[in-house]
């Protein structure tokens, strides 16, 4: 190893020992705190815990950047430089593309049986996911001796699922057909810490609010992201777009204001909840766009994107479980709880498949075709939910699910037609 590269890895080992023990001692001192706030700490830990890698990674990028050090060096160790930080050169290999063009034309028949094979998937997976993600973060489970215990930790779920998911994802990789990977790895890590983030978020406000209420919330992810463009890039909405944010806002309310609210909750738990599902908006949101601008900048498949955002998701989680000694605590609980192990299995199991459905789905039939399938399953979850786990429901929050739902079912077709019109104005002005 040449000067330059001790250095990378002096900035990569020194750096990162020296922010692993300071978030240690500040560890320390968070959890004396008390509980009151348990989840703002925990979310403080889990960012110490990240920037342990991400910091030492943002100062070695620099450094790579600065020195020119992949001008001039060559062998194994500036390869793995290169893979992290440049990414392959920009060179186009038709026989390692993946053929698109040539797919077979299907008969009706065909295509109602992959419509109901992509249905039945995305229905299975999501719905099993969304009970057990319930079943997990808001009930105790019992060992054989009848000792009862609670899991707390989402961070550790979110662990579970992602490398899961990653195994998944290089098992497809290894048995299909895959464009050339040019992306260097750590543009993988802006989304993948906030993909980390918003499924923290998701699981972590099932300890304040019900499941019904964080799907409903979700749904409403629309007004957020139409006040931001509207602020931000002045952009333009139609009037049905209007129409759908205030129906979804009214359904909203009805159900906040018809829920059997007063109880067990009080203004904290409810403020509480309502940040983190704020934050897995925001977080969410912002996911989905980076994702969008790396498949627009480098054009990888759905599964190199899976396997990349998993890959820093896994590095991520671990040091930062190891970091709070919250790996080896949550080992304990899977030993004593055999059940809470098939649920953690399952659950990572279904979220890996689902976004296999997901990407299949929007491949074959387009995304309109995709949201009207997990609307219908948004429905169902709620429905499942409330039955399963016995959610008190009035009339009123009834009836504002089913505001809230008419409301994504026209938002769907009214955009449908929409494009329609477009489409069929573009040949005639040609």
């Amino acid at each position: 190893m040449n000067k330059e590269e001790v250095k990378i890895c002096s900035i990569l080992g020194i750096w990162g020992s020296i922010i692993f023990v300071s978030c240690y001692i500040l560890q320390l001192i968070l959890t004396k705190e008390g509980e009151e706030n348990m989840w703002f700490v925990t979310l403080t830990l889990n960012m110490l815990g990240y920037g342990t890698v991400l910091l030492p990674g943002y100062l070695a990028l620099r450094y790579v950047r600065d020195s020119g050090y992949l001008d001039r060096s060559t062998g194994r160790f500036s390869s793995i430089v290169r893979l992290f930080f440049a990414g392959k050169p920009d060179m186009v290999d038709e026989e390692h593309l993946v053929k698109t063009d040539d797919k077979k034309e299907r008969t009706q028949k065909e295509q109602a049986m992959q419509l109901v094979f992509c249905g039945a998937g995305l229905q299975a997976s999501y719905l099993i996911w969304g009970i057990l993600q319930e079943k997990i973060m808001t009930r105790e489970y019992e060992d054989s001796a009848g000792n009862v215990g609670r899991f707390t930790d989402a961070q550790f779920l979110v662990f579970v699922n992602r490398i899961l998911a990653f195994g998944v994802a290089l098992v497809v990789i290894m048995m299909t057909r895959q464009p050339r990977m040019k992306a260097p790895l750590y543009k993988y890590s802006y989304c993948s810490f906030s993909n980390i983030m918003s499924s923290w978020c998701q699981y972590e406000a099932l300890k304040y609010v019900s499941f019904p209420t964080q799907v409903l919330a979700k749904s409403s992810k629309i007004i957020p992201v139409m006040l931001m463009g509207k602020v931000v890039s002045k952009k333009t909405y139609e009037f049905y777009e209007y129409l759908v944010a205030g129906l979804i806002s009214l359904g909203m309310v009805a159900f906040l204001l018809g829920k059997d609210g007063g109880q067990h909750s009080d203004s904290v738990t409810t403020f509480s909840g309502l940040f983190i599902l704020v934050g897995y908006m925001v977080f969410d949101s912002f996911t989905s766009t980076w994702q969008g601008a790396l498949f627009k900048e480098y054009s990888m498949s759905s599964v190199q994107m899976m396997a990349g955002v998993n890959l820093f998701s896994c590095l991520l989680t671990s040091v930062s479980l190891v970091q709070q000694g919250v790996f080896f605590t949550s080992l304990v609980f899977m030993s004593q709880f055999p059940a809470f192990v098939s649920d953690c299995v399952i659950l990572s199991l279904c979220s890996a498949c689902g976004q296999l459905f997901i990407y299949h789905t929007i491949n074959t039939f387009g995304p309109v075709c995709f949201v009207i399938l997990m609307t219908i399953r948004q429905v169902l979850a709620v429905i499942l939910s409330c039955i399963i786990y016995h959610h008190a429901i009035s009339a009123m929050s009834v009836v504002g699910v089913m505001i809230v739902f008419f409301a994504l079912f026209l938002k769907i077709y009214c955009g449908y037609k929409m494009r329609q019109k477009k489409q069929q104005k573009t040949p005639a002005s040609t």
